[in-house]
């Protein structure tokens, strides 16, 4: 009787899901556990394709892994069935996590949720996981967030989407695109939604050699405290908000009013409440998205090479006038096949940085501007980075960093609404397709720094002379504003997201 059910449940999801693509396969056996005591009870939590789940394919949206099924769960998989929750199915994304529209998938693109007949993307890489949460096909679902692949999706489809600070989440059983980079995060609904699995997955693995001990938890989360304790409450009076202005680049103004016109109307109301609104600078921030993309490209090249067609993944039998004197010659034919074509050109981009030549004006180069950004954002901050300053538990306290720094900062999480799926799908020579590495923008500088970020969406201003009838317009589709803090202040983040949220429902 019970496995009957299960299966009914999976088919009427599939059946609901048709429109959108946003699931890959859906948990049809009895594989889950739900102990009906856990603070995720009766919740049904969709996973990303690439991260490892027993008894469901993990194939991360590629051919080469398309029939590969983990024999474990990952620790963050274990923990939500720890938690009472339900697990859905996998859902789509980029091939390993590889792109920002969801469109370089072997399942086919994502289809934004807010208007389907409108066939705009859903953000990427976890389009899927953004447009099941926004479809209400699931409670609440995991992604990865490498450079945006949460908050970016969470922006188009009008979801809330955290990225932890790094090293919070554990990434035991997650399939590496970029190891310095990856982060599992969670989108949902709300805020309360998105707090409360994050709260049950935010735990120390000893199984993950980057996971963050509980000492510096401890910092972290006292310093986010102190921080809150000085404007809790009906007012914001005590809450200092930085505005960087690198964040609103020539992509947006030029194009994109409605968004500057709907931030302003946010920031109106949060200074109305007592917040102070500080503009900051962060000069590295201009240089954040090559360096960003030469990091990610390298570390992928690395952790992709283990696809070799020998140990596991596709593989392409050699034929038998084929030659034999280079296991590379071997290798290649099985990537060739089971890569995509956005996937090729990264390893070949980041097999380039690390080459001998290359090394020290490219991948040496782009740490140098990574640590720049960090140090930036270290100067805007009230609160002390627990990861690299020299922090006494006892001694200081979320004052002591800097007299004028500030608590959060606050930009647009994107430079546009969801693009149109037939736009991006060109593959004519016409199209620049420099506009889908640039849809990263606002979004590459906290990953590059570990540092958390909340993707919230945003109430349009609705003083704008607008043709709000018109349903393909920009204007009638969804806004996300990021929220930036400290490393290890996610409780801080979360806690401004709420406030944005209860403005936004106003």
């Amino acid at each position: 009787m019970l496995r009957r059910f299960v299966s009914n449940a999976a088919d009427s999801l599939r059946e609901k899901d048709a429109p959108f693509n946003a699931f890959v396969s859906f948990e049809n056996s009895l594989n889950f556990t739900n102990n009906g005591k856990g603070p995720l009870n009766e919740y049904s939590i969709g996973v990303k394709d690439n991260i490892c789940t027993f008894g469901l394919p993990t194939t991360c949206a590629s051919a080469m892994l398309q029939d590969f099924e983990s024999p474990f769960d990952a620790t963050v998989v274990k923990l939500l069935k720890k938690a009472g929750a339900q697990i859905s199915g996998k859902t789509n994304c980029d091939e390993f996590g590889m792109g920002s529209l969801n469109i370089h998938s072997l399942h086919g693109p994502v289809l934004n949720p807010f208007r389907v007949d409108s066939r705009r993307a859903a953000g990427g890489s976890s389009g899927g996981s953004s447009a099941a949460v926004a479809a209400g096909l699931c409670d609440a679902a995991l992604g990865t967030d490498t450079g945006g692949s949460i908050r970016l999706p969470a922006s188009y489809c009008g979801v809330v989407g955290l990225k932890p600070s790094y090293g919070l989440v554990s990434r035991y059983g997650v399939v590496s695109y970029a190891d310095s980079l990856d982060t599992v995060g969670v989108l949902a609904q709300d805020v309360e939604r998105v707090e409360k699995v994050f709260e049950c997955i935010n735990k120390r693995d000893c199984n993950d050699p980057t996971s963050v001990d509980e000492r510096l938890r401890e910092k972290a989360n006292f310093l986010a405290t102190k921080s809150i304790q000085r404007w809790s409450g009906e007012s914001l009076k005590g809450l200092r908000i930085g505005i960087p202005q690198e964040y609103f680049p020539a992509e947006l103004t030029s194009s994109s009013n409605h968004i500057l016109a709907s931030i302003r109307h946010l920031l109106f109301h949060l200074h109305s409440l007592g917040a102070s609104i500080v503009p900051v600078s962060l000069p590295s921030t201009a240089y954040a998205l090559s360096a960003y993309y030469v990091i990610a490209s390298a570390e992928g090249s690395s952790c992709l090479s283990r696809y070799d067609g020998i140990r596991y993944g596709l593989r392409v039998p050699p034929s038998p006038e084929s030659n034999f004197t280079s296991t590379s010659r071997t290798y290649s034919l099985s990537r060739s096949q089971g890569f995509g074509r956005e996937v090729k050109k990264r390893i070949l981009l980041g097999t380039y940085a690390l080459s001998a030549d290359a090394f020290d004006n490219y991948f040496l180069q782009a740490q140098r501007v990574r640590k720049m950004v960090r140090d930036d954002f270290d100067h805007v901050f009230s609160i002390p980075n627990v990861l690299y300053s020299k922090f006494s538990f006892k001694e200081k306290n979320a004052n002591d960093h800097g007299v004028d720094g500030v608590d959060i900062l606050i930009h647009p999480s994107a430079i546009r609404t969801a693009p149109r799926l037939d736009d991006v799908l060109d593959v004519s020579c016409d199209r620049d397709t420099l506009q889908d590495y640039v849809q990263d923008v606002l979004t590459v500088p906290a990953s590059l720094s570990g540092l958390p970020a909340m993707s919230v969406p945003m109430q349009p201003d609705t003083g704008l002379n607008q043709a709000r009838d018109n349903q393909q317009s920009d204007e009638n589709w969804p806004i996300g504003v990021s929220i930036v803090g400290q490393w290890g202040t996610d409780k801080l983040v979360l806690k401004v997201g709420r406030v944005i949220e209860r403005l936004s429902r106003r």
